[in-house]
């Protein structure tokens, strides 16, 4: 049995990526930049958001924080949003979710340029992968397909079962699953799904992102399966944990993430690497070498 040590490999995402700003740097003159704009008090946003730009620090990325108060318009997000989209040196936007109460999500994203989507949720970066002509992907499911192919993971003619069907995971993931150069055969399971069981017993990649803590246990999951949680949840004694039931899982599956340090890392990874991309097109520079290494070849055509 492996453990997929998706914190290790961010580790090394990290370092690619520090590469690949100091060739940027030292060759083109370029200092590539993320903006993220961060709404309301939730604790939980701020301390994402801290995160994400210790990382921007951490490999030389030039990081700005918008912040505004839960009483923030429609109109004001929106309009913060055009000036960065104007604004030459960013290359990359990220807006902190959730959003306060009585904010549109959809149209706050769709205002973002496509170009500087760092996040990858854009309808339009959505449609495009969707069409096997994918941009900016979303972190999480981009962080997934790098670790399963860091990992050796054969994906080509496997049954592959995502239990969620969010915008953020479940459907891009899928898509990303589909790909020509992938290959797998995609199921999407949800919280409707019956019986749930007889569905991820089929899978030889199961994908668990409902967060629902320990949903998926050992008599779910088929004998020598890849398992990868992407749920984050808490035990009531407040630890963090997935929504697998890991110890017991262990004696079934041939390879499983751990929570924490599974996907979480490489989804924080992976966001510095769409701001690199989106920097790299947006100003007609061959991307580096170093960062095609943590790019997942289906998504370097």
């Amino acid at each position: 049995m492996t453990v997929l040590d998706g914190a290790s490999l961010a580790k090394r995402v990290r370092s690619n990526v520090q590469d690949a700003v100091r060739e940027l740097q030292e060759v083109h003159g370029i200092m590539p930049r993320l903006d993220a704009l961060l709404a309301g008090e939730d604790p939980a946003s701020r301390v994402y958001v801290r995160k994400k730009r210790e990382d921007c620090d951490e490999v030389g990325i030039d990081s700005h924080l918008h912040t505004f108060p839960d009483t923030v318009t429609q109109q004001d997000l929106r309009s913060q949003i055009e000036t960065l989209n104007q604004t030459e040196a960013c290359d990359g936007i990220l807006v902190q979710l959730p959003l306060p109460e009585g904010l549109d999500e959809g149209r706050i994203l769709e205002a973002v340029d496509p170009t500087k989507d760092a996040d990858g949720f854009h309808p339009g970066n959505l449609g495009r992968l969707l069409s096997d002509r994918a941009g900016l992907t979303p972190a999480t499911p981009t962080g997934i397909l790098h670790l399963l192919e860091a990992y050796d993971v054969p994906l080509e003619g496997k049954h592959a079962v995502i239990v969620g069907r969010s915008n953020i995971v479940g459907k891009p993931l899928a898509a990303l699953f589909l790909q020509r150069g992938v290959d797998a055969t995609v199921t999407i399971a949800h919280s409707r799904t019956r019986p749930l069981e007889d569905v991820t017993r089929q899978a030889d990649v199961l994908v668990v992102a409902a967060g629902k803590r320990d949903l998926v246990t050992a008599d779910m999951v088929q004998e020598g399966a890849v398992v990868v949680d992407v749920g984050i949840n808490r035990d009531p004694d407040g630890n963090l944990t997935g929504d697998v039931a890991y110890d017991e899982v262990l004696d079934v599956a041939g390879a499983i993430t751990p929570v924490p340090g599974g996907v979480g890392p490489l989804t924080r990874a992976m966001l510095l690497v769409n701001v690199l991309r989106a920097c790299c097109a947006r100003r007609g520079v061959p991307v580096p070498d170093a960062l095609l290494d943590v790019v997942p070849a289906s998504l370097q055509g």
